[in-house]
C-alpha cells in the first residue's frame, strides 16, 4: 500500500505505507490524501523502490499536456 499527500502547489508525494517525508520534502507542508492506494503504476513502483519515495509536480504535468 502507499500514501499519497499533497501540497498547496498541487504537487504530489507518494511513499509506502508508514514512511516518513524524506529530508527535503520535510519543510514543505503536505496534505495526506484519506485514501490509501493499492496499486501504483510500473514507473512509480520502481521510483519507490530505488528512492523511497516518488514526487510529481504539477509543473511538469501541465507542460505534458501542451
Amino acid at each position: 500500500m502507499f500514501d499519497v499527500y499533497r501540497n498547496g502547489k498541487r504537487d504530489l508525494l507518494v511513499l509506502s505505507t508508514g514512511s516518513a517525508i524524506p529530508g527535503p520534502y520535510s519543510t514543505k507542508k503536505w496534505r495526506k490524501s484519506r485514501k490509501r492506494i493499492v496499486k501504483v503504476s510500473d514507473e512509480i513502483k520502481s521510483t519507490i523502490q530505488r528512492q523511497g519515495y516518488y514526487v510529481r509536480s504539477s509543473w511538469v504535468t501541465k507542460k505534458r499536456m501542451i
